[in-house]
């Protein structure tokens, strides 16, 4: 079996863990895979690594990340597309995405034995439309359309399967998948959603009104945005809050479900909504 370990190498204590991580896996026979800028902090670990994060998965049976839940959701994109089952472990603050806490990284010896649960998780395909071109972005959270730097409110037009259903005026619109409920959309006031759902989730953020409220739409559901922007502003399209995109009054921003699913995996059955209680009891208390 082979076992990719993904880093985040800003937090010592994600390098510590993951070299104990590292020892645990061979020791239960697996082969250990790493990422290029992996290889200078763990120049003894007997892992292999790749010549590229994309052979990493491609190459690996299931991956582990150490870090918080930006770790996660960075490699998950990667893992979406290999169809490699991911779990990560917690060294960061909350970790609502992560499965492991550090003092129970014994228990990913499960893995090797195939002693685990995983569950689908649905993701959005984001499409950017310019005149002229067209792109595509995986989204395993959120795609958030907003002001730019000057805070002006923004008018959006929302489509939805081409016919145009509302419109806003707002610091942006939130789109989110059930895992990314937890996410922005709750710190924007949109409600928490059972992971194993399938749909979609839209949050007005700070809307000129007493009315927009966060709406469900089904999983076949394709959601269209478009902008006007105030003279002096500019409108910004954000990737799970890593990736960036300008939006101009002529593009759209197209929301849909995506052929690609992340598999997350679990060492242990937990119940959702008593884990969520949990974390956010840890965030009133920091």
């Amino acid at each position: 079996m082979k076992i990719a370990i993904i880093v985040n190498l800003t937090k010592p204590k994600a390098i510590v863990c993951a070299a104990q991580i590292c020892t645990l896996m061979q020791e239960g026979g697996a082969e250990v895979l790493m990422p290029p800028d992996c290889a200078e902090y763990f120049p003894n670990s007997g892992a292999g690594f790749a010549v590229s994060v994309e052979q990493l998965f491609e190459n690996a049976d299931m991956a582990i990340t150490v870090g918080g839940d930006g770790t996660i959701i960075h490699a998950a994109k990667f893992a979406a597309c290999t169809n490699t089952p991911l779990i990560g472990v917690n060294v960061g603050r909350l970790g609502f995405a992560a499965d492991v806490e550090t003092d129970e990284i014994g228990d990913l010896k499960k893995l090797i034995s195939g002693n685990y649960y995983a569950e689908r998780r649905l993701l959005l395909d984001v499409e950017v439309h310019k005149p002229g071109s067209v792109r595509h972005f995986l989204a395993v959270n959120d795609a958030v359309v907003t002001h730019g730097t000057l805070s002006k409110i923004v008018d959006f037009t929302l489509t939805l399967n081409g016919e145009e259903i509302s419109r806003y005026r707002a610091d942006g619109l939130l789109f989110s998948t059930p895992t990314g409920s937890t996410a922005y959309s709750l710190s924007a006031g949109g409600p928490i959603l059972s992971p194993k759902m399938e749909c979609i989730l839209m949050t007005p953020v700070c809307p000129h009104s007493l009315f927009s409220r966060s709406v469900l739409f089904d999983v076949d559901s394709e959601l269209g945005v478009t902008v006007k922007i105030p003279p002096g502003c500019g409108c910004v399209l954000s990737i799970d809050g890593e990736t960036n995109i300008n939006i101009a009054e002529k593009d759209t921003v197209t929301v849909r479900r995506s052929e690609r699913q992340l598999v997350l995996m679990s060492v242990r059955k937990r119940n959702f909504y008593r884990k969520l209680n949990e974390k956010l009891k840890e965030r009133e208390l920091r």
